[in-house]
């Protein structure tokens, strides 16, 4: 077992006063009152109804209200709340053709409107349009682009406004941190920090929150935390993103301290909490730790929302507990697109092709447009119970939503037809797709090719693969494996030659089971556990009584040169899977249904044996590879041996 340490954290070092991108000032093309005017001209040949914002500046128009300042904040105010940037137009031509064009208040308020409307091009014409410009002009307008799909317009508004002799506020930093995580832009992140520090702006406890987040977004988890444990008062914003940090980079364990710690801490989780703490749990396949957070989202009296909802739907689907999904599912007050892809892709990992054939019948009945993604989870979910005629049927029903395949769906239709032996058909489908195929097309080709055994055609699509992905070491580990089942060793070398030839390694296989809050991992022959001498007696005797059940090693998956057969099959009895089932067994309370997590495919000969093992020892077991979930009961799998 290895537990991972982290280094200690260290702030970033000082640098030189930073250097921003530059761009050209925005010009003004035309007259920006005469462009609302004509859209009001449209909005008078629209058939939809005015709104009362239109009639009172109807009323204005005739004299028969006075424009007040009160009047036009008013009118700013609804258009942003309603999200309504066609009556915002017309209420910024009036105002600047009134006495108030000189009040800054009221531009950076129709700046602002802008932004909340999603119309950043007529809110940097608006900055453009004001007579003087001020800080806080610049800080709405980059903090409406660091909140949309534009982050780098936020970075670029910068230099303009240093250049106007404007300094930047608290607010403006957050922003700009924002973006330059948004973009992955660590080194001008860096710059505009220490430019932050300069002009003492870096103690507020929201521009701490954005810096950390940048940091964590950049991948910089050591300086997050130095921010973050720097910071003179944190709050919910803070917490979040450092969780969510740790969430991104992996560290499952970190983030799950963290979040204890903020609830010992006094802060009360947020949705955006629970949703990373939620993912952490499904990415760890830690079921316990995800219940036990989901009693509190329930005893906290949070009414869920559906962004909530999907994710612990996603949770209990990834940690192997499908009934729960249901439940979650079942219980969400709407569903969306996502409630129903999440629950798709539950049923295509738990080997449910036909439950997920029905619901994805049943969304389209009630009306729920499918997407990409919607097709993607059933097309996979074809692929794994076996489901030929649907899957392709499903396939072509793309068309009719106007939905063009992309290449994830063409790798899931090789997939598809791989698995069902169908090598010809699948490579034939390959040569005639309308996009160039992808290392990951080939590369389910070449996984059908390991299932059945066709080392000529899994040769081809091994060196297709490498020629386009040669860092990648599937390839070379599944075609050896070909060549060891086919007892073709020169053939296992010389691929096992090329692929130390090229720099790739091989991910060592792993398995993992969780009890009492706490992971226990296990490599092949593992002897580093505490209990070894207990977890070799206890898979002995498990051994025993599934070989009176009828087990008999399938030497096959043997994939190093043994001669003699009792060699080849002891050396199948220590997998990885194998020692974590015989601990759990050793350590779990009768009857309590046993989870293990694998990082790479299950062999065929584990999948044989735990089958057996859930029959004579009466235990659900349930084992999540690579692949999808395996659930074992009573002598058999959900797969149905078809996976």
């Amino acid at each position: 077992m290895k537990k991972l340490l982290l280094r200690p954290p260290s702030l970033p070092s000082t640098r030189a006063p930073p250097h921003f991108p530059t761009s050209a000032a925005t010009s003004l093309p035309e007259d920006f009152s005469s462009s609302i005017i004509r859209d009001k001209d449209l909005l008078g040949r629209s058939p939809v109804p005015q709104s009362i914002n239109l009639r009172i500046l109807e009323l204005v128009d005739a004299g028969s209200v006075e424009p007040t300042s009160k009047l036009y904040a008013q009118l700013i105010k609804q258009c942003a709340q309603r999200s309504k940037p066609r009556e915002g137009k017309l209420v910024h031509a009036h105002f600047l053709k009134s006495r108030f064009f000189d009040n800054p208040f009221f531009h950076i308020s129709i700046i602002d409107m802008y932004c909340k409307c999603g119309s950043l091009v007529d809110a940097s014409k608006a900055l453009d349009g004001m007579p003087v410009k001020d800080t806080v002009a610049f800080t709405a307008l980059i903090t409406g682009y660091s909140r949309s799909d534009e982050p780098r317009s936020a970075l670029e508004l910068l230099p303009r406004m240093l250049g106007l002799g404007l300094k930047p506020n608290g607010f403006t930093f957050s922003s700009l941190f924002k973006a330059c995580g948004a973009v992955g832009r660590l080194e001008l992140g860096e710059q505009v920090h220490c430019f932050g520090v300069k002009l003492g702006c870096d103690g507020h406890v929201y521009v701490g929150s954005s810096l950390l987040d940048m940091y964590a977004r950049c991948g910089k988890m050591d300086e997050a935390c130095s921010v973050f444990d720097g910071l003179g008062s944190k709050n919910e914003v803070s917490w979040n993103a450092l969780i969510a940090g740790h969430a991104r980079e992996e560290d499952g364990e970190k983030a799950l301290q963290r979040f204890w710690e903020m609830k010992r801490c006094g802060f009360e989780p947020t949705h955006f909490t629970y949703s990373s703490v939620f993912g952490v749990c499904a990415s760890l396949g830690s079921i316990e730790q995800g219940k036990w957070i989901h009693a509190l989202v329930i005893k906290s009296g949070q009414k869920g929302s559906s962004f909530l909802g999907n994710t612990l739907l996603d949770m209990y689907a990834k940690c192997g507990s499908i009934e729960d999904a249901r439940k979650v599912f079942d219980q969400l007050e709407r569903k969306d697109v996502i409630s129903w892809n999440s629950m798709l892709t539950g049923c295509a990992q738990h080997g449910l092709a036909r439950e997920a054939v029905r619901r994805f019948e049943g969304m389209l009945k009630l009306g729920v447009k499918p997407n990409q993604i919607t097709f993607l989870c059933v097309l996979t979910a074809c692929s794994h119970g076996g489901l030929l005629s649907e899957g392709e049927r499903y396939f072509g029903l793309m068309k009719e939503y106007k939905i063009e395949p992309e290449v994830e769906h063409y790798v899931t239709m090789v997939d598809l037809l791989g698995r069902a032996g169908l090598l010809d058909r699948s490579q034939k489908f390959i040569n005639e797709m309308p996009i160039r195929p992808t290392a990951a097309v080939w590369g389910a080709l070449l996984g059908a090719c390991r299932m059945h055994n066709n080392a000529e055609l899994g040769q081809f699509a091994a060196e297709r693969v490498i020629e386009l992905d040669p860092h990648d070491s599937g390839p070379h580990t599944l075609l050896a494996n070909i060549y060891a089942s086919a007892g073709r060793w020169s053939d296992v070398a010389r691929a096992r030659k090329a692929m130390r030839a090229s720099g790739v390694r091989k991910e060592p296989a792993c398995s993992w089971v969780e009890i009492e809050n706490s992971v226990h991992m296990f490599v092949a022959n593992d002897e580093s556990h505490p209990q070894v001498k207990e977890i070799n007696q206890m898979w002995e005797e498990i051994h025993g009584k599934i070989k009176e059940a009828g087990y008999v090693p399938d030497t096959n998956y043997v994939l190093l040169r043994v001669d003699d057969e009792q060699e080849r099959e002891s050396k199948l009895q220590y997998h990885s899977e194998k020692l974590a089932l015989a601990f759990a067994l050793l350590n779990m309370p009768r009857g309590a249904t046993i989870r293990i997590m694998k990082n790479i495919r299950m062999c065929g000969d584990c999948h044989c044996a735990i089958k057996l093992v859930s029959k004579v020892m009466e235990r659900e077991i349930i084992v999540r590879d690579m692949n999808r979930f395996h659930h074992f009961s009573g002598g058999s799998c959900s797969c149905g041996d078809y996976w």
